[in-house]
Parts: structure tokens; sequence; C-alpha cells
């Protein structure tokens, strides 16, 4: 299991780490957990997150294309 920092999470996923704990406080983003005291991201975590975006956009220009 890859666990990566919030610190890594956002640089693979290319944003602020201010995004992620945004996401994390609205209870939307990639699944997180606390080990300790540090909050930690699975890298398959953050692949399925961007997954379930790429889904979801592809199903809102079908949408639109309507």
């Amino acid at each position: 299991m890859d666990l990566l920092t919030t610190a890594e999470a956002a640089q693979y996923l290319n944003v602020p780490i201010g995004t992620l704990h945004y996401w994390r406080s609205m209870g939307t983003g990639p699944n997180s957990m606390k080990l300790g005291r540090r909050v930690m991201y699975r890298r398959d975590a953050l692949d399925e997150f961007v997954l379930q975006q790429e889904r979801f956009a592809a199903q809102l220009g079908a949408e639109a294309a309507r």
C-alpha cells in the first residue's frame, strides 16, 4: 500500500494543499485516513478520484450535448 502525505498527494494531483484541506472539510475529494496525527492518502484512492472526476465530466458533456 502506497501512502502519501497531504503535501505529496497535492503534488501528485497537481492541486494546492489548501484544495485538499478544503475538499476534506467538505467531505468531497479523494478518500483519506488519519494515521496518528497525520492525514494520509492511498495512491490508488487518488487515482480512483481522478477517474471519478473524468466520468463525471464526460457525463456532464453528454448531457449538455442533448
